[in-house]
């Protein structure tokens, strides 16, 4: 039987980075999370990667058949190394790669929301090694693969996010474990229908979470047909 353990109750096991973490309301850690890049080096205890996943695997999936699939790759753990290190040169060649498309038009300029982005990603990339967990995150299939497969694993994975977020940690999801898919999955002897939807990365936020910048709701609303104005948004919609 799982026992709740509320997220501000300082444990002696903790690292002291997180000794005084506040309690997050479901509302508020859906209004506050952010993709995390950056990590310091405090490791994720055991406990509490065991509790992100137990609410991670609380999700829904069609006709409740639970497909998803954890496999973590922890920093302390030699059988993870390889893959740790496989995902480490994909994530470094799909940002080199992305970079120069972004640059495509020219640098940046200095200061810039995105100079800004730019050097938040190489530093991520530059360190993903040193990251406490990779959590990759299959999909066991039990139909031929489809466009609307991921709705049973999405979920669960934004799960894992909201989780970390109320226990102290930080994360980002990822695809770019597709660069070398194929070695990873021999590497890690996955079975043929298990697809892999998802890479996440875990630490200790080296910043913090929120405030996020987001488009205004008014602009993502349509009511009743397409362009149509949800007036009914009020201040919510600004």
């Amino acid at each position: 039987m799982h026992t709740f353990r509320r997220a501000g109750s300082p444990e002696r096991w903790l690292p002291s980075s997180l000794m005084s973490r506040p309690d997050v309301s479901l509302l508020d850690g859906l209004g506050t999370t952010r993709a995390i890049r950056r990590y310091t080096p405090d490791p994720i205890p055991d406990t509490d990667l065991a509790e992100i996943l137990w609410y991670a695997a609380r999700a829904p999936s069609g006709t409740n058949r639970q497909p998803f699939r954890f496999i973590t790759l922890r920093r302390e753990d030699d059988e993870a190394a390889l893959a740790r290190g496989l995902l480490a040169r994909a994530f470094r060649q799909s940002w080199e790669l992305k970079r120069a498309d972004l640059d495509s038009g020219g640098p940046p300029a200095e200061g810039s929301p995105r100079a800004r982005m730019q050097a938040t990603m190489q530093h991520y990339v530059d360190h993903l090694d040193e990251v406490p967990v990779i959590v990759l995150v299959g999909l066991e299939r039990y139909r031929s693969a489809n466009p609307y497969e991921g709705a049973s694993v999405y979920p669960a994975c934004q799960n894992l996010l909201l989780a970390a977020r109320a226990l102290g940690y930080g994360g980002t999801l990822t695809g770019w474990h597709h660069a070398v898919e194929a070695e990873l999955r021999q590497l890690l002897d996955l079975p043929e229908h298990v697809a892999l939807s998802a890479c996440i990365t875990l630490g200790v936020p080296a910043g913090h979470h929120g405030p996020l910048r987001r488009r205004s709701l008014s602009q993502l609303v349509h009511d009743g047909r397409w362009d149509r104005p949800a007036t009914w948004l009020g201040e919510r919609g600004e």
